[in-house]
């Protein structure tokens, strides 16, 4: 039997469904699109907080209290993997509203899609493809936002600048591919010495920088001389040939009347420093 309440039922349901199809579309970031789907589903899927991961970006967003009981999705769209969200509540979801949600949840995989393809591509603009590191288009705007919020919040900031010894002679001897394979097990060993908040850059050729938050010179030191021994131990080995290679540091932190050029300059200087005193070494720039 059909009655009116089951009408009414059916039309809020699809009148919801056509305005959070709507509301997806408003968004290209991840966390707002997140929240959009959590706040306007609410009412029919009552919950406390969500959760969504996504290996692509090495992301976690998480809103909300934590509670005992949940429900996960791994959501794709075609071939694309999108994240896996888990909705959690203080009392078990029941058969009727995982059928619902999992219906809702179609709605959000193609503006999810969007979002996903927007980063990828914003991701790449920023990424020396070769070391897999943000390359020197990202520099700028990256050292001038966390050089704002140093200054804002009172905290350190550090800056490295590294660049391989000799890396000319390695090209020349061994070819270009061996010089790729050296920048690719540079940055490798750099990433392994850095904390997950630290930035790693490719600036420009042989040349890499490191951007450290919460951190002064003195650990600053500690850090690049951690990486400065990492790369010496490495024996990079191309074409069953051991190739041994070194790098010079310059360290700088940030002052409170630092300008961008100020604060990247004086440690780019310590770097040269480093090499016209023979290379393999750390340099401070007080």
């Amino acid at each position: 039997m059909v009655s009116d309440s089951d009408f009414q039922s059916t039309y809020t349901v699809d009148a919801q469904r056509f305005e959070l199809s709507n509301a997806l579309q408003t968004t290209l970031e991840f966390k707002k699109l997140l929240t959009i789907f959590s706040s306007k589903i609410n009412s029919l899927i009552p919950h406390n907080a969500y959760a969504y991961s996504n290996t692509l970006f090495d992301m976690e967003i998480n809103q909300g209290v934590v509670s005992k009981y949940s429900c996960s999705y791994a959501l794709k769209a075609g071939d694309q993997e999108l994240g896996e969200l888990t909705l959690m509540r203080n009392h078990k979801f029941v058969d009727e509203e995982l059928d619902l949600l999992e219906n809702l949840l179609c709605l959000l995989l193609y503006p999810l899609k969007n979002t996903t393809l927007y980063h990828q591509a914003l991701k790449m603009a920023a990424t020396d493809q070769l070391t897999q590191t943000l390359n020197r288009v990202s520099f700028n705007d990256t050292v001038k936002r966390e050089m704002n919020s140093a200054k804002l919040n009172g905290t350190d900031l550090s800056i490295i600048f590294l660049d391989i010894d000799h890396f000319k002679d390695i090209n020349d001897q061994y070819g270009h591919d061996c010089g790729d394979s050296t920048l690719v097990a540079v940055a490798r060993l750099i990433k392994e010495t850095l904390r997950k908040s630290d930035t790693i850059f490719r600036f420009g050729g042989e040349e890499f920088v490191i951007l450290v938050s919460q951190m002064d010179l003195e650990n600053a030191e500690l850090l690049a001389r951690r990486i400065r021994t990492a790369i010496e131990c490495n024996i990079l080995v191309y074409d069953m040939k051991p190739i041994k290679v070194t790098a010079s540091l310059g360290v700088s932190t940030l002052h409170s009347d630092d300008s961008f050029d100020t604060f990247i300059k004086r440690a780019d200087h310590a770097m040269y420093k480093a090499k016209g005193k023979g290379r393999n070494q750390v340099v401070l720039a007080y």
